[in-house]
């Protein structure tokens, strides 16, 4: 009973903090941190929750997913609410890693994700694989990562340096906590309206987030379009 109220509880650590980025305060809906107030290097415990391969809902292409475990965010309504726990799923080891390389050589997979759990909160499991990519692979695949933080958060002065030391390897970053009263179904890989999907080079020279260029989400929803469709082949067909 005491960790469901715990978990119902969600805090503005940084309230007066300015410069948060879009939908901070989250207004009970997720913890917002202060600057440099969780520390990957100290709460990751090299969990990872599952890993996935040929995986096409987790960014552009065709791609293989790795889930890391533990977010402090809590997010109300989180689809992975079950891998809040840092101390959940199976330890990453370097067989697993050796695999997600292996992986990653067929020339149909265009690169690999990293989600969580909070992946920016797991960066002792994280920038080493990162950094082992760009060695065998250069720029030839590309690295997307999920994240609660907003960009701003992450540029923040304070934020722990870790952060920003995986951030300058990924190429595609989505931001934002989720909130359940911005969710919406049309929007490309992403669930509520606050996220971004942003391009992390253009991003760092720019000083300042730039959207991914490729950003396309729906106008309708699918099932609707095909309704619609198939009404008007229906219709044709009778006359």
């Amino acid at each position: 009973m005491a960790e469901t109220t715990r978990e119902m509880i969600r805090r503005d650590f940084a309230a007066g903090e300015t410069g948060r980025g879009p939908s901070v305060p989250s207004n009970g809906l997720a913890n917002d941190p202060r600057a440099g107030q969780w520390d990957g290097r100290r709460m990751s415990k090299r969990m990872i929750a599952d890993y996935k391969t040929f995986v096409v809902t987790d960014g552009e292409g065709v791609r293989n997913s790795l889930y890391v475990s533990g977010c402090p965010f809590h997010c109300v309504d989180c689809f992975n609410s079950s891998i809040w726990d840092f101390k959940a799923g199976h330890e990453y080891t370097q067989k697993l890693e050796d695999r997600i390389i292996e992986d990653l050589r067929a020339p149909w997979v265009q690169g690999i994700t990293f989600l969580g759990g909070e992946p920016l909160l797991n960066t002792p499991v994280l920038l080493p694989l990162a950094e082992r990519i760009r060695r065998e692979f250069g720029k030839t695949k590309d690295i997307w990562s999920w994240t609660g933080y907003t960009w701003e958060e992450l540029m923040r002065p304070g934020e722990t340096p870790d952060k920003i030391e995986l951030l300058k390897l990924i190429d595609v970053l989505v931001d934002g906590r989720y909130l359940k009263t911005q969710k919406d179904s049309l929007l490309q890989f992403r669930g509520s309206r606050n996220q971004r999907i942003i391009d992390v080079p253009r991003s760092l020279e720019a000083g300042k987030p730039i959207i991914w260029a490729k950003l396309h989400d729906q106008e309708r929803d699918i099932p609707e379009i095909y309704l619609k469709d198939r009404e008007a082949g229906e219709g044709a067909q009778a006359s």
